[in-house]
Formats: C-alpha cells, structure tokens, sequence
C-alpha cells in the first residue's frame, strides 16, 4: 500500500511540474508576441492620408519630404486628383486632409457632416503656357485677348490682338489649339474666376467653377496633363500651374493685370496680389484674389488650401497632423520660392496660427 502511495505521489509530482512549465513557455510566447507587437509598432510610421490639388502637388511632396526628417514617426500619403475630388473625399471622411485651389462653396460645406477649416498653404499663379515653334519669347496677353481666345473668337495665333499688344513678334498663321482641364480643378476655378471678373461675355456664356462648359479645346487631366499636351502639341496653349511651366521648360506669356500692365508671374508679383487683398481676407480665408489692384500685382494668382475638420476624431492622427500644420507655417515657408510658389504673408501666418490652436482633439483644444 505504501508503495501505491508513493507511486501516486511521484506521477502527482510530475504532472504538476510539467502543468508549471507548460504555463511557463506559454506566459513567454505571449511575452515574446507582445513585445514584437511593441517594437513593430513602434518602427511602422503612422500614415497620414491626404489627397486633392494638382496645383501644390510639387510643394506638398517637398514638405512631406523634409517632415520626415523632422518626425520619422509620421508618413504622409498625397494623392493628386484634383480640388474636386479632394473636397468629395473628404467630405466623405476617405482621407485624413483634403486640398483644394479653390475655398469650398456653401452647397459643398451643407454636405459636410462635422465643420471643415481652409487653412492657406502657400499662393501660387497660373500661368499662359503655349508651344508655337520658331516664337520663344514672351508674349503679352491682354485680358480681353484671353477671354476671346478661350471663347473660341480669336482663332489664329496672327490674329490682330495678338499682333498689337506683341508687335516685335511675328506670330505664326496658324489655329490656335486650346487646352483647358478635363476633371474638376481648382486651377480651373482660378482661371475662370479671373476671367469671370473681367469678361461679361465669359461671365454670362460659361462662368467660373472647378468644372465648367468650355466652348472649344482639348481636355487634360491634372496639371500633368495640360503640360504633357502642350509640350508635345505644336500651336497650343493651355493654363496651368506656374511650377509645372517652369519645370518643364515651357514658354508661358505675362498677363494685363488691372491696372493695365502686362506682369510676369514671379514670386514677388503673387506676393503683390495677396498684400493687395489682404484687408479683405476673411476670418474663413475662403477669398479669391484674382486682379488684385496694384502694379507689380500678377492677376491670375491664389492662395492654395488644406481642408482639415475642426474636431479630430483620431487623437494620435489629430495631433501629428497638428504638428505638420505648425511646421509648415514656419519652416516649410522656405521651400515655396525655389518651388515657383510665394510664401504667405507674416501677417496671416499669425491669423493662421490661432486658427490651428483652436483644432480639437478628441473633445479637447490642442494648445
């Protein structure tokens, strides 16, 4: 009997030891997994999704560069689709920010579920660009000029407007070739504003907006898109973005601004339009400054914009992306000239700061 006992005792014993060493490599995988979990999490950047204007795509991407040197946790994903469809996506939440070249109207601000803010990211014009073989130089472009070429009334580059405001030119007796936007833009809404401004006819036969009738022209999609025609297609002209001219070695044409001079796009003749509208910024900065009074003012120019929600409901994204905004106020100004923007003015840094003080995260004010 004893020996039974003993017997007992020793598989007793043993079972036990080998339910504590079961339980024992079963608490160091569940260690181990959870500290893998730890360190992935921490090495994987969190992913901030934007999307929206061609216009700033080539500023945006620089920023997003050198913000990563600044914060190797945060990673931001721009896609370049248009003011149009930045504004859809996020409305509908797609995306952590939107951007667009044109300020939201109110129809598009009543389908927003929440309160969005336009926060100025930099100003920028648009440019004339045009390929007419043999001509290299610069060519003025009256306003009235611009609006009948893009009515489709002047129709031919010798035309005798475009021989009088350029008369130590010699222009080609060639059609001209319109091409405009075939997806909704916000560099659209900036060119069809100015000529909205100073045409009654284009006023009352087409108007301004992001997407419009155009009377003749090709279409093409993104600033991309009217380069890559322009580039390739002999006697065209086609707006676009003033850095995608530059970039790509286009010739662009100085425009009659309004008081009646013929101004090149610069960094400083954009700055011009925005000191000139500058009384009229509202607390919103949904504004349009497009011929601005003044001399040196470029009159095809505006403010570019980020479409963020006032309450962040994702607290570690609300605050990264709190951060970026900042930075961008300050150390990403320096990058717009080299780029072919103009950095804002001091004066709406500051309004724009106190703007972005007042962003929630997470039922809370982010100071």
């Amino acid at each position: 009997m004893p020996s039974v006992v003993f017997k007992y005792n020793m598989i007793r014993g043993k079972m036990k030891r080998e339910v504590i060493r079961c339980a024992v490599v079963v608490v160091a995988l569940l260690v181990m997994k959870l500290c893998m979990v730890t360190i992935v999490g921490a090495n994987t950047p969190l992913l901030i999704n934007g999307a929206g204007a061609t216009f700033p795509y080539p500023i945006y991407s620089k920023w997003f560069s050198e913000y990563a040197k600044v914060d190797k946790a945060v990673n931001f994903n721009y896609q370049s689709i248009g003011s149009g469809g930045g504004i859809k996506q996020i409305t509908k939440k797609i995306v952590d920010f939107g951007a667009s070249d044109a300020p939201m109207n109110e129809e598009e601000l009543k389908q927003v579920q929440g309160e969005i803010i336009h926060l100025p990211t930099v100003l920028g014009g648009v440019v004339l660009a045009y390929n007419i073989p043999g001509v290299n130089a610069k060519l003025n472009f009256t306003q009235k000029t611009l609006s009948d070429i893009f009515l489709g009334k002047i129709k031919r580059w010798d035309d005798e407007a475009l021989v009088k405001a350029n008369p130590t030119l010699k222009l080609p007796a060639k059609p001209i070739i319109v091409v405009h936007r075939a997806d909704g833009a916000g560099t659209t809404y900036v060119f069809t504003d100015f000529l909205s401004k100073v045409s009654p006819a284009w006023l009352k036969q087409v108007g301004r907006g992001k997407s419009v009738k155009w009377p003749i022209g090709l279409g093409g999609k993104g600033n991309e898109g009217v380069t890559a025609m322009v580039k390739q297609m002999p006697y065209t002209i086609g707006y676009l973005e003033f850095s995608y001219a530059v970039h790509n070695q286009l010739s662009y044409g100085r425009v009659e601004n309004a008081e009646g001079a013929f101004i090149d796009c610069t960094s400083e003749s954009v700055t011009a339009s925005a000191a000139a509208s500058a009384l009229t910024i509202p607390s919103d900065y949904r504004v349009s400054i497009t011929n601005a009074v003044g001399q040196g003012s470029y009159p095809i120019a505006s403010f570019t914009w980020l479409l963020v929600y006032r309450h962040q409901n994702n607290p570690i994204k609300g605050k990264a992306l709190i951060g970026f905004l900042k930075w961008m106020l300050h150390d990403g100004q320096k990058f717009a000239g080299p780029l072919g923007y103009a950095p804002l003015p001091p004066a709406l840094i500051k309004q724009e700061e106190m703007t972005v003080k007042q962003l929630a995260i997470a039922g809370g004010i982010m100071k």
